[in-house]
């Protein structure tokens, strides 16, 4: 595991507890209608990779990504959906990336996408407060679970009616992710250890997704040329977050990438 991924997770473990001090506090009626479903969503039809387009205003390596007012999740989420993005994928950790729960709940609720909930996700009580809030998908971090907690995780997904997005770093990776009952299998085109991107690793680990599941390329895609780069790969799929929070109007910003030129 790498230096820079270690001290989150032990954050995130931290957080859980203190989630499971106040379990009392959860409330089954709080859950929401039945989400959009995602497996098709993100399975690829056309010339190009599905989108699905990423809620981020801060990374741990970035740092501040664009500013922020209230009410600019909901507004950025509806322009992603209405420039043909197949799903939105929603920061929930708030230290590291400034995002929250309470982010995903408002976006699912605006939009009628499936959305996925993007934490560092270590024990089932995140799964119940994703279910609770709205989520179609679940990000499960390969790096971050051994290979039982990875099998329950994926299980503990479905049980919910839950897509887990099972996210590799590397070839060895993909083949724990494909030994679980994950059917969307993701490769993080950027080294949790360095954070450099490498798309010819990140290429050569799409190959190796079978058909029968869904392959989405994360990480390192803000041009056009990027995109059809990651559309040669085959990968049904592309996560896209910093390339476009980054822009001025982020929903302009993807239209652009996937019907024109840019």
């Amino acid at each position: 595991m790498s230096d820079l991924l270690a001290p989150i997770l032990a954050r995130k473990a931290r957080e859980n507890a203190r989630r499971r001090a106040h379990l009392g506090l959860f409330d089954p009626a709080s859950v929401q209608a039945t989400p959009p479903p995602a497996l098709e969503a993100l399975r690829r039809v056309g010339p190009l990779p599905r989108v699905i387009a990423e809620v981020k205003f801060r990374s741990p390596s970035a740092g501040a990504i664009r500013p922020r007012a209230a009410g600019d999740g909901v507004r950025i989420a509806r322009g992603y959906v209405d420039a043909g993005a197949a799903a939105v994928s929603v920061l929930c950790d708030r230290r590291g990336f400034g995002g929250s729960v309470l982010e995903l709940r408002r976006v699912a609720a605006a939009v009628s996408a499936p959305t996925l909930f993007k934490e560092f996700v270590l024990d089932p009580i995140q799964l119940d407060l994703a279910r609770a809030s709205g989520a179609a998908m679940v990000l499960l971090l390969v790096r971050a679970l051994d290979d039982a907690a990875l099998g329950d995780l994926v299980d503990g997904c479905l049980a919910r009616g839950l897509e887990p997005v099972v996210e590799a770093a590397d070839e060895a990776e993909v083949d724990r992710a494909l030994a679980t009952r994950a059917r969307v299998v993701g490769v993080n085109a950027r080294d949790l250890s360095t954070f450099r991107v490498d798309p010819a690793a990140a290429a050569r680990a799409i190959q190796k997704v079978p058909d029968d599941r869904v392959s989405v390329y994360m990480s390192g895609v803000s041009t056009k040329a990027e995109l059809l780069a990651v559309a040669e790969t085959g990968a049904d799929a592309v996560l896209m977050g910093t390339g476009l929070m980054r822009a001025e109007d982020p929903g302009r910003r993807l239209a652009e990438l996937v019907g024109g030129d840019a």
